[in-house]
């Protein structure tokens, strides 16, 4: 008997007016899988999680959350998942304690009764339990926010943007804990803006103006990049890539940190050749080196 996904979107399009948030979006997210979802802001993202939480409407197509339509049984669907929202959105003049207490009240349950579930988290936290969710930093409001979306237990975890704006250190210990959560059985739909932690993820989806770009897993999206790629330096950054844009076998080009990561539109580049026009047009220190893509490589590939 194959067992129904937790998560199912099909044919999902959403409007504001004359922008098109989502356009004909379809994927489908397995049992315990932990999926991100990956594109800049403004892609669409948050719309499809409002969507999935019952939050929102579509103008078209089928969500369905456990089994659950979105639209039809929107109330068996709040009892069943954590949504922690892309803007911290507890009660910023209660406490941590009083925080967690008062979400588990709602979904008529205790903290003791599902304090396993959110023990590893909670124990960073519990030194602050009674500060007011207000005056706690980034990294400790994002995980009392999970903490609160994780209290009664639900099958499926809705994380939107949950890393933003918080340091380096406590963006690692929520991925760390995202995978002890998925250990657990939970089904997790989490987006991000930051390319590197789809590398995180069981699969991801690519997307961008309301489109899928692609769904796989990370390694199979890398691999499908079938051009070389190549990281140029100079000593004169902004005059290489105006150079490398207006040279005439140049497929894309693109800053990367203190390097630009370049294609050309054959399949073999001849690289000889376009070290000599750089060169030639007197650029010094001139290193070329071919690369792997990495995601957000293929991101703008895609975009191409």
């Amino acid at each position: 008997m194959q067992v129904q996904p937790d998560i199912i979107i099909e044919n999902i399009s959403k409007c504001y007016g004359e922008t098109i948030a989502l356009d004909d979006i379809s994927f489908n997210v397995a049992n315990g899988e932990l999926f991100g979802l990956i594109g800049p802001d403004g892609a669409g993202k948050s719309s499809l999680f409002r969507i999935l939480t019952t939050l929102l409407i579509a103008e078209e197509g089928i969500a369905k959350v456990v089994g659950f339509d979105s639209v039809q049984d929107y109330d068996q669907i709040r009892k069943c998942v954590g949504y922690m929202p892309g803007r911290f959105s507890l009660y910023q003049d209660l406490t941590v304690e009083e925080n967690l207490k008062f979400f588990a009240t709602i979904f008529g349950t205790t903290v003791q009764e599902n304090y396993a579930l959110i023990e590893d988290i909670y124990v960073m936290l519990e030194p602050f339990k009674n500060r007011r969710a207000g005056q706690l930093s980034g990294g400790m409001k994002q995980k009392l926010a999970l903490c609160c979306a994780l209290i009664h237990k639900p099958k499926v975890l809705f994380l939107d943007e949950p890393t933003t704006g918080v340091d380096p250190v406590s963006r690692k210990e929520f991925w760390e804990m995202l995978k002890r959560l998925k250990t657990k059985g939970i089904t997790i739909l989490v987006s991000t803006p930051y390319m590197d932690e789809a590398r995180l993820c069981d699969r991801v989806g690519l997307i961008q103006s309301g489109k899928i770009l692609s769904i796989d897993t990370p390694e199979n999206i890398e691999n499908a990049f079938k051009r070389e790629l190549f990281s140029i330096q100079s000593t004169n950054m902004y005059a290489l890539i105006k150079d490398l844009r207006t040279y005439e076998a140049m497929h894309s080009v693109f800053a990367f940190g203190k390097a630009l990561h370049y294609t050309e539109r054959t399949d073999s580049a001849d690289i000889a050749k376009l070290k000599r026009h750089l060169l030639g047009k007197g650029h010094e220190q001139l290193e070329i080196s071919q690369i792997k893509p990495s995601i957000e490589d293929c991101f703008m590939e895609l975009m191409q």
